[in-house]
């Protein structure tokens, strides 16, 4: 008889205003910019803000494409910018939101499958756990300490 692995993750709610001030403009970039995203499809937008070791703020959105597997998440969008034109400069604390076009009301929401391995990769890249900040319709957040407490079985080495 097989033996039973466990996996539990440790995360944290806090109110808005329990958040440092850091945490708080990241997630209020991350709505700012969610207004814009390019989803004509879905009507499901999408906002991230990060903050690079350095103090850098920068952020994206979702973009949709008719041919759905060709749009990019916010969150990978906002990652592979920060890669390409901040590349020795780790992402210290990435922010999310979602919502519906029309809708006041925030989503429920977390990263996706490609976007949990992203994040995973980028993680690896820097050797630094990325905090996440994940805003709920209550407008509470919850923080997650790094994308372990998401992706438990990560895809990490090809040559283990």
């Amino acid at each position: 008889m097989g033996k039973k692995i466990i996996i539990t993750a440790e995360l944290e709610e806090l109110t808005f205003n329990e958040l440092s001030v850091e945490d708080q403009t990241l997630l209020t970039e991350a709505k700012n910019i969610s207004n814009s995203a390019y989803a004509p499809y879905s009507n499901f937008l999408v906002g991230a803000a990060l903050v690079l070791n350095s103090g850098l703020v920068i952020k994206s959105n979702n973009q949709e494409n008719v041919s759905f597997p060709v749009g990019v998440c916010a969150e990978r969008s906002l990652l592979g910018y920060a890669g390409a034109n901040h590349p020795n400069d780790p992402v210290k604390t990435l922010a999310i939101v979602a919502k519906r076009r029309g809708e006041d009301v925030w989503a429920n929401v977390s990263p996706c499958g490609l976007c949990r391995q992203t994040i995973s990769e980028v993680e690896m890249r820097f050797n630094q756990s990325i905090i996440l900040l994940i805003l709920k319709p209550d407008g509470n957040v919850i923080k997650v300490p790094g994308i372990q407490s998401l992706l438990p079985f990560k895809f990490e080495d090809l040559n283990s």
